[in-house]
């Protein structure tokens, strides 16, 4: 943190991620204060998403109140594929490039080099 631009947070949809959060958040205010000023959040990408859950619900609900355009569109579900792929030893994409998750991450990378041109320009 001490030496990057900025950060995305990977963010599950649940109530003691949203207390790390928290935590992350002050850390980040501290780091900005006394050492490095240019660091910010670049995007906070909902993860392990259940849509099904009441409370994944609430808690996005809850970020896109508090943090409005940090959220990323873009969210990644829980999904079987995307956590089969590390014990087989290949990134998801390799592992199955047609399953919900990959194409979640692959808009990801769209929706962040979408944004970075977007800076860019202004």
């Amino acid at each position: 943190l001490c030496a990057a631009d900025s950060i995305i947070v990977p963010m599950q949809c649940e109530y003691f991620s949203l207390e790390g959060l928290s935590a992350l958040t002050d850390t980040i205010k501290q780091i900005k204060e006394n050492i490095n000023e240019k660091l910010k959040i670049e995007g906070i990408l909902r993860t392990m998403f259940d849509g099904r859950a009441r409370l994944a619900t609430e808690v996005s609900d809850d970020l896109i109140e508090h943090f409005k355009d940090k959220i990323y569109k873009t969210i990644i579900p829980r999904n079987i594929k995307l956590a089969e792929a590390p014990s087989y030893g290949k990134p998801a994409l390799y592992y199955d490039k047609s399953c919900l998750g990959t194409k979640a991450y692959l808009a990801l990378a769209g929706e962040f080099l979408n944004n970075q041109e977007k800076s860019n320009c202004n």
